[in-house]
């Protein structure tokens, strides 16, 4: 059996307010009850003293002056007695002085100058009474004591219309409570629907789903922390999206890539085979289908290597490297590659400069770099350049070529990435690799990599490497 949630924050509301209303009318009542029985025994005691005030100042008209307070205190609906030192009753006004009797240690207590003060008599008292018993001392000697009662109905009158009164205000306070408790739950219920039905939504697929954020309460930052999932998944989603079409497009790209040397081998192979090759060309046939079969090697070994590198499965053999030994060696082992496109590569280098790293995996990146920047220049120039700044090992590989667009720049580290398809003819990198690779491999050597590029103004990578710890 479900109990919806409005409902519990309606009941959570009202028994909290009915405990609270509860706690507070008895608490209240009972102090009501308290303060007005204090008054009256206040009022009694006040009375009392004056009248023996009175008494003690004039004695000789004590009748006159106990018939006045007669008088005056019957309409207050209060009597008093007057006892001698040996407790019996010597005037007493209204009904008989048997009316309250008093007690042996009482009448001690009266005697050693201490006030009797009892509230609610309704032992020796039909109606119930509250009375005092104050000693009458006239020149430092005890005469004898002035009793005073009051009936406590009037009190209890008193105390019952208050608490109708508290009755009544916790009703319509109960009331108000249960229509503003209505209220407030079914908006924070709303609220909370909202986020379920974007969460149902979300679930389904639609990541585009927001929730109006708040930051007034926890449903407030709860909505702001599902849009931040949303966007989250979103992206991630968006980002699948994109390597799922890269990796498309990458097997219909090397299929391709191998079906065409595939196809030329196949068909070399058959030409020797069946004699239809001339003995002169078998030589150049055979060069071909050894350049194509390289060429399948090589993309085999940019996958195995990328795969390696990423899982983890590679260990460096890092060593001080020179680099003015090795920025020519790979200027002139790529310089063929370079003249084919009438490029020239430079390096400059500062004395003594060395790169603590993998001397192969060091050659794999900037083979693979600079063949990206002959890829993209025509009759221009390649730059190594080689240098210290601030204890670092900086390594710039520079080029006037056509330059990168601004959107592809931070894409061409994502594998399967190629910038600029339609303008790819190289045969190196062409399969969206090779800057994967390297981003990878700087990785492992805790190093970084930048490029700035402008279109028409050419590309600069720039590597750091850090030093020998």
């Amino acid at each position: 059996m479900k109990f919806r949630y409005l409902y519990q924050l309606i009941a959570s509301h009202i028994g909290v307010l009915l405990i609270a209303f509860l706690v507070l009318t008895l608490l209240f009542a009972h102090f009501a009850e308290q303060l007005i029985y204090e008054d009256k025994t206040d009022e009694l005691v006040s009375y009392g003293r004056n009248l023996m005030g009175d008494l003690s100042e004039n004695p000789g008209e004590s009748r006159r002056i106990l018939g006045e307070y007669g008088r005056v205190l019957e309409g207050r609906d209060i009597q008093f007695s007057l006892f001698d030192p040996d407790s019996a009753v010597v005037y007493s006004s209204g009904r008989p002085a048997s009316l309250i009797k008093l007690r042996r240690e009482e009448w001690d207590r009266i005697r050693n100058g201490q006030a009797i003060i009892v509230n609610q008599e309704l032992e020796r008292s039909d109606v119930g009474v509250t009375f005092i018993l104050l000693p009458y001392v006239r020149g430092g000697q005890f005469i004898g004591g002035v009793l005073l009662t009051s009936p406590i109905s009037g009190s209890r009158e008193v105390i019952s219309e208050l608490n109708r009164n508290l009755q009544w205000a916790m009703l319509a306070a109960l009331a108000a409570s249960l229509l503003l408790g209505w209220g407030l739950s079914a908006f924070h219920v709303k609220r909370l629907q909202r986020i379920r039905d974007a969460a149902s939504r979300l679930a389904s697929g639609d990541y585009s789903v927001r929730v109006p954020p708040s930051k007034v309460d926890e449903i407030g930052q709860l909505s702001e922390d599902f849009n931040g999932m949303a966007e989250r998944l979103e992206e991630s989603m968006n980002e699948i999206d994109r390597l799922e079409n890269r990796r498309r497009q990458f097997i219909a790209d090397v299929s391709h890539e191998m079906r065409t040397p595939l196809t030329t081998i196949r068909g070399m192979l058959d030409g020797l085979r069946d004699g239809m090759i001339r003995e002169e060309e078998r030589e150049r046939a055979l060069a071909l289908a050894g350049k194509e079969t390289r060429r399948l090697i090589r993309l085999v070994n940019e996958n195995l290597d990328y795969e390696k590198i990423r899982s983890g499965q590679i260990t460096l053999e890092k060593t001080e490297i020179p680099l003015d030994e090795l920025l020519p060696l790979i200027a002139e082992q790529l310089e063929p590659i370079a003249d084919n496109k009438s490029n020239v590569i430079r390096t400059e280098t500062e004395g003594g400069v060395t790169v603590f790293a993998d001397y192969d995996r060091l050659t794999q990146i900037l083979i693979n770099i600079t063949k990206n920047s002959i890829q993209f220049t025509r009759d221009g120039t390649i730059t190594l350049r080689g240098y210290v700044d601030g204890g670092t090992a900086v390594i710039e590989i520079t080029d006037t070529g056509e330059g990168i667009d601004p959107e592809d720049v931070e894409r061409i580290w994502e594998r399967f990435y190629r910038a600029g398809v339609s303008r790819t003819s190289n045969p190196f990198g062409e399969f969206g690799l090779g800057l994967s690779i390297v981003r990878q491999l700087m990785k492992l050597h805790d190093g970084s990599i930048r490029v700035e590029s402008n279109i028409g103004s050419g590309t600069m990578f720039t590597l750091r490497f850090p030093k020998k710890k």
